[in-house]
C-alpha cells in the first residue's frame, strides 16, 4: 500500500483525512514559516500558503522516514481587505481581527504541496520496478467565507475558549467558530484545512488514484 505522510501537525488536517478514510502517518516538519517568509518576500496571501505549504512538505522529504512515500505539505492563510492574516496567538490580535470580520467576508487559502519519495527509474536496481514519479506539485483552494454578525460579547465568548488564537484567520469551521460562519463560496475542506479534491489532483502526478490510499475500514 502506498503511505502517505502529512506533514502538518494539525489535528484538523488529521482529522479531516481519516473522516475521509484515507491511511497516512504524520511527521511534523521544522520550518520556520517568518523566515521563509522573510526569505522570499512573499507577501500575498495566495502565494504565500503556497510557498509555506512547499516549504513544509520538502522538511518532511528530506527525512529518513520519508523514503518511499508521498508527503503532503498544506498551510491556510486568510485573506481580509487585502491583508494576509496567519494565526493571531493572541487574544487581542484575534478580536482586533473578529470585530472587522463581523458581518463581513474573506478568503481562505490553502495551499497544498505533495512530493513523491519514492524510487524513480534512476534509482532502482536493475530487478525493481519503479513506482516513483519524482514528482513535486502544489496547487491551492481558496474559499470565500461570510460571516455573520458577531456581538462584543460573543467575540469575547469565543477568544475565551481559545480555539481562534491557533487558527488562521481567528475562526473555525469545523469547530466552536463554525456558529459565526453564514456560509462559504467554494471548497469546505480547504477552509478546515486541506482539501481532499485537490489532493486527488495532486495524486496523479505521482500516478496514484486516491481510492489507493483509502482504508480498509474508514473512521
Amino acid at each position: 500500500m502506498t503511505r502517505l505522510i502529512l506533514a502538518s501537525q494539525s489535528p484538523a488536517r488529521t482529522k479531516l483525512l481519516t473522516e475521509a478514510g484515507i491511511g497516512h502517518d504524520v511527521l511534523v516538519s521544522d520550518v520556520d514559516e517568518d523566515a521563509v517568509q522573510a526569505k522570499y518576500g512573499v507577501t500575498d496571501a495566495h502565494d504565500t500558503a503556497l510557498l509555506l505549504a512547499r516549504a513544509k512538505a520538502e522538511a518532511v522529504a528530506a527525512l529518513p522516514e520519508a523514503e518511499g512515500a508521498l508527503v503532503i505539505g498544506c498551510d491556510s492563510v486568510f485573506e481580509f481587505d487585502g491583508e494576509s492574516h496567519g494565526k493571531p496567538y493572541t487574544a487581542e490580535v484575534a478580536r482586533e481581527r473578529m470585530l472587522r470580520m463581523s458581518g463581513s467576508q474573506g478568503v481562505l487559502h490553502t495551499g497544498h504541496w505533495l512530493v513523491d519519495c519514492r524510487d524513480t527509474a534512476a534509482d532502482a536496481e536493475d530487478n525493481e520496478t519503479p513506482e516513483g514519479t519524482g514528482a513535486t506539485v502544489g496547487a491551492v483552494s481558496s474559499a470565500e467565507v461570510h460571516f455573520a454578525q458577531m456581538s462584543p460579547q460573543d467575540i469575547e465568548a469565543y477568544i475565551a475558549t481559545g480555539e481562534p488564537l491557533h487558527c488562521a484567520g481567528s475562526f473555525t469551521i469545523d469547530g466552536l467558530g463554525g456558529a459565526f460562519i453564514r456560509k462559504v463560496d467554494g471548497d469546505p475542506h480547504a477552509v478546515v484545512g486541506l482539501s481532499i479534491s485537490t489532493l486527488r489532483d495532486l495524486l496523479v502526478h505521482a500516478n496514484v488514484g486516491i481510492t489507493e490510499l483509502w482504508t480498509a475500514n474508514p473512521q
